[in-house]
């Protein structure tokens, strides 16, 4: 397939996403998995054929080094994939208009500009230049830390994951795990199944629910329950650039 052939498929996958669905998910539970797949089987086998090109990644992270869990993560480097530059910018629109939504629940002024190009051009006017999708492979015994995704002062409240491979079919166990504070009470867990090609969408670090007074923040934090067989990939988006 052609590269523009390419990024006119993820485009239509992605607009034909009912995404009023999806962010409604989200503002009510914390998370949504898309009702239908962004990226084709085939597609997901070429992005996961993709982690051995090592020209393809500016960076490679080994989870057991830092004890961030045990795995392997790569960030893409620019010029991305086809597939994942049309991916990032034809999910961000939707997801801008919940992230303003959210900011003044949050009782932030910052407002969110309408296009993926617009807020890249403010992380690098804030010094972040670095690409953040990323790629993260799991073998049998892997798992990621519960954490959250920051990478300067600037910082999109939104991500996404694509699942690159199908659960119970290339793997077991490896469930996407969202855990939520919310003050003055006990942490939430929700662990999370993700068909092949479906995205997940969740927060990056907090987001506003309603309480008797008003809107409070719940910090959110996400990982990976441990891999029990076969070989696990995902594909993460970030919207934000890092420094």
């Amino acid at each position: 397939m052609t590269p523009s052939r390419e990024i006119a498929t993820v485009r239509g996958q992605v607009e034909a996403c009912d995404w009023d669905a999806v962010t409604a998910a989200v503002d009510r539970d914390g998370y949504a998995v898309t009702p239908t797949a962004l990226l084709t089987g085939a597609q997901c086998t070429r992005e996961r054929d993709r982690f051995r090109d090592d020209g393809a990644f500016r960076s490679t992270i080994d989870m057991t080094r830092y004890r961030f869990g045990e795995g392997c993560y790569r960030y893409y480097a620019y010029p991305l994939p086809p597939a994942v530059a049309a991916l990032r910018e034809a999910a961000y629109p939707p997801l801008s208009a919940l992230a303003n939504t959210w900011a003044p629940r949050l009782g932030e002024p910052r407002s969110y500009p309408g296009r993926l190009e617009q807020l890249v051009d403010v992380c690098r006017v804030a010094g972040q230049t670095k690409p953040t999708p990323l790629m993260l492979r799991y073998e049998r015994g892997g798992y990621n830390n519960l954490h959250q995704d920051l990478y300067g002062d600037v910082a999109f409240p939104l991500q996404l994951t694509v699942a690159l491979t199908e659960p119970g079919v290339d793997f077991t166990g490896g469930e996407n795990l969202f855990v939520e504070q919310r003050p003055r009470s006990q942490s939430r867990g929700t662990s999370v199944t993700v068909p092949l090609g479906h995205a997940v969408i969740f927060p990056t670090r907090y987001r506003p629910v309603a309480g008797s007074r008003g809107y409070y923040r719940a910090a959110v934090r996400h990982g990976i329950s441990t891999v029990t067989s076969g070989v696990r990939f995902t594909l993460g988006v970030i919207f934000h650039e890092a420094r």
